[in-house]
């Protein structure tokens, strides 16, 4: 189930320890998430190109980091935990809240199938927001949807975060990364008003590209 809010992370475990990094994201780390209130599901990614891997989590609203529950979860992590969240490199830890979401009918759950993820942060000041906003949603975004393996953007805003200072998340779902290479975006990036944006000082983007890696966890509990 998609949700109104998203923790999206990444962590890149050393070689030494990478295999036991792996059992414990997913028999400790996700499954413990997965039951507390609010967190509705978990997917894994690892990074094209790059070491580090991504969980992006659904949640019913960004008010699930602040329950009982998972202020229990943050507090008190085990001994293993302690020693993967020390040991691990290029951390990241963004919340976001939903402002925008474009979707293929047909493919209403590209956020839970889509194998490929990629994922664009900028750092858009408070004069720039409503304009950034507004070229997404009435021309970027319609512009790459055109492509048939571009299924779904989901806008967000970020609320709070680790170690950059992202104001802006886009998730950009596709069938597949030749998606990137299309005319439709290649399109999308050559437009006037775009142009206009691409003067500013501060449009300078974070672009990554994942692939889906590992099974979908469910929560038992998604709602708040």
């Amino acid at each position: 189930m998609r949700g109104d809010a998203v923790l999206f992370s990444e962590m890149t475990p050393d070689a030494s320890f990478e295999a036991d990094f792996h059992d414990w994201y997913d028999n400790e780390h996700i499954p413990i998430r997965m039951d507390a209130p609010g967190f509705r599901s978990a997917q894994r990614y690892k990074r094209d190109g790059g070491p580090g891997y991504l969980a992006v989590y659904e949640l019913a609203s960004d008010e699930a980091l602040r329950t009982p529950s998972y202020d229990v979860i943050k507090k008190q992590p085990s001994t293993r935990t302690r020693f993967m969240l020390d040991n691990v490199t290029g951390f990241t830890r963004y919340t976001a809240r939903s402002i925008g979401i474009a979707e293929k009918a047909e493919h209403p759950d590209a956020f839970a199938t889509a194998p490929v993820l990629y994922a664009v942060s900028f750092t858009v000041p408070k004069d720039g927001m409503a304009e950034f906003d507004a070229w997404n949603e009435e021309e970027h975004v319609p512009l790459l949807m055109r492509c048939g393996d571009w299924l779904q953007v989901r806008r967000f805003e970020v609320i709070s975060g680790e170690p950059g200072t992202y104001t802006r998340l886009t998730l950009h779902y596709l069938r597949d990364k030749s998606a990137l290479e299309s005319p439709e975006r290649a399109a999308a990036r050559d437009t006037d008003w775009r142009k206009r944006l691409a003067k500013r000082s501060w449009f300078k983007g974070d672009y990554a590209v994942f692939e889906a890696f590992r099974p979908r966890q469910v929560g038992r509990f998604p709602e708040l």
